[in-house]
This record gives structure tokens, sequence and C-alpha cells, in this order.
């Protein structure tokens, strides 16, 4: 099969990837063969490549929002039947008996395993995924649609959760690409008023144009003080602006896998009158059912960007370097 082989990570101007000739992998006997159709591109994706993230399998194919369709079974799946329609997201596996997977919190497992960095993922014509890790889809969603949800949608609807949004409360978003313009949808249907501080001049109109209250630059303040606030760039330098829009009470959830250093942050300005500072690790299957269904529920769509899976490497810089709004997604039999 053909699929992209990170070789030597590295910036993604200087060419990381390789697009290979790989054998079609053989499902274990928990696993699912998936023919992949999509394969949504995430920021994860380029933390793999330049190296970001450390490496875990050395050539890792890279992709963690992939849809597919069953074509091989393990012997001991049951549930599934060849050709359903499935999703792998990011996390692939954990031990399942540690004390964070007893008490509901399978993210803070020791043990995790993750699609794309510690085994293939769906930068390939297939790929294989745990039959208790895969996702039933939609049928109103096409795969297109569907890629993002599976990881960008996913996290950002935790994301939303660790952030203590009050009802109808003010919602401050920095950074707005695959996983904040999801999250968006999710919070403006539940009655949230939501400021979007974010650099691109794209990112501004497409958050205008979903219902956003305001955006504007991600260092400018929003015209409200915040209740709670995402950090969705990968910016540390962004921690301290938004600390500083938060109104008394505030929480600021950091939603990503990767945040370069925070700077020195003052107490009386960024941390006083009890704001909060939390972090965000991966998500549960529980968070990927229930944000499923909320997205089925609100119709959340993702605005999307396709390329054949040949231009994979193309499709990560321009990620990089902001060129498109949304997301991007890789197709197969497209050239």
């Amino acid at each position: 099969m053909r699929a992209w082989s990170v070789l030597r990570p590295g910036r993604v101007e200087e060419e990381p990837l390789r697009f290979v000739r790989k054998p079609v992998p053989v499902p274990g006997a928990d696993e699912l063969l998936l023919r992949v159709s999509a394969c949504g591109v995430c920021r994860t994706d380029l933390h793999v490549a330049e190296g970001d993230l450390p490496v875990r399998r050395p050539g890792v194919t890279p992709g963690h929002e992939v849809v597919g369709v069953v074509a091989g079974l393990g012997s001991a799946v049951s549930g599934f039947t060849a050709g359903d329609r499935v999703g792998a997201a990011w996390l692939r596996g954990t031990d399942g008996t540690c004390a964070y997977c007893r008490r509901g919190a399978e993210n803070l497992c020791p043990a995790s395993r993750y699609t794309g960095w510690d085994a293939d993922g769906g930068y390939a014509e297939y790929t294989t995924v745990a039959a208790a890790f895969a996702y039933r889809l939609p049928d109103a969603l096409d795969d297109v649609s569907a890629a993002p949800l599976l990881c960008a949608g996913i996290i950002g609807h935790r994301a939303l959760r660790r952030a203590s949004l009050p009802a109808r409360g003010r919602l401050g978003l920095y950074g707005f690409g695959g996983s904040a313009h999801l999250c968006a949808q999710i919070a403006l249907a539940e009655g949230a008023t939501v400021h979007v501080m974010t650099r691109g001049a794209d990112a501004r109109r497409l958050a205008l144009a979903l219902g956003a209250a305001s955006a504007q630059d991600a260092y400018d303040p929003p015209p409200e003080p915040l209740d709670s606030a995402i950090l969705f760039a990968p910016a540390g330098e962004l921690v301290p602006v938004a600390l500083r829009a938060l109104d008394r009470g505030g929480v600021l959830a950091v939603a990503g896998i990767h945040l370069s250093d925070v700077p020195r942050l003052r107490y009386e300005s960024e941390l006083f009158y009890e704001k909060e500072l939390r972090s965000v690790t991966s998500s549960t299957r529980r968070d990927g059912r229930e944000f499923l269904a909320l997205a089925a529920r609100y119709g959340v769509r993702a605005t999307t960007h396709t390329y054949p899976l040949s231009r994979a490497d193309e499709a990560l810089r321009d990620l990089k370097a902001g060129r498109f709004d949304g997301a991007a997604v890789l197709v197969n039999g497209v050239e």
C-alpha cells in the first residue's frame, strides 16, 4: 500500500515525510483492518512530523482522524462486519486496569497508546484500530465531514468541559483552526457568547460567519471579560494574554498536546481573583461518544479543504502557515 512515513523528524519545509510503500497491516486478534477513505490533518500530526513530540515509532505513519471501511477483522472481534464504516481517533489503547482507567480517566493512563504516534495511522491506504476504540459514524456525515470530528471535535469538546463555561457564559477562543471552529459550534448551540482571538483573517471571517460575537487578533483584548477561555494555538506566550482577559473566577483551558514555553506570570494581573489555569490531556472514549451525539443533535459541520493522499506533506505545510480556515482532510482515491 501507499503510506506516508516520518523518516527524519524536522521542519515540514525540509520534507521530513516520504511517500513510500508499506505492507498492508495485518489486524491483531482484537483489531479491525480499515481501508482508509479520509483522514483529517491535525496539528498533532505536525508535532509528530517536526519532532515536537518524541519519536515513539521510527518511520511512523501519522494520522488519527481516520474514516474507513472495515476490510478485515481479527479472530476475537465481534459486533463488526466487513463493509462497516467506522472512525479511528487519537486514543488507541489503554491498560484498562490502572487507577486512572478504573476511575474513568483513561486519558491519563500511563500505558495509553496513540494512533499515528505509537502505531501507524491514517496517512495511508490501510490502517488498523482496536475494535474497542473504533467509533460508529452517523450516516448523515460523509467521510470528509466526519474525519475532523474524530480528534479536533472530540478534544475541543473535552476542552470546553474543562473550561467550566457557565450557562450562557462568555467564552474566548485563542486560535481558530480545526478544533476551535467545531468547539465554537457546540458552545454557540448551548447558548454561549463566543469571542475569537486569532492571527488569520480567513479564520476571523469564518468565526463571524459561524456566529461569534467578535473576532480580533490573537493579542487583542476581547470586548468584554471572559467567563472561560480555551487556548488552541500552541503558543505559550498567549497564556498570560488569555488569563488577563478572564473575569474574576474565570478558567483558562489549554487544549494542545504541545505548547511553547509560557512566560513568567504576574500573580496580581493574571492569576489573582481565583482565576484557574488547566491543561487538557487527550480524551476518553466517553468524550468521543458524547461529542458525536452532540454534533449530530446540533448539526455541527467542519469547514474542510481536501487534499489527495499524495499531497499530505503540502497539507501539513499549509496547516503550519495558516493558509486555510477550518480543517484539511486527506482523501484516498483522488489525485
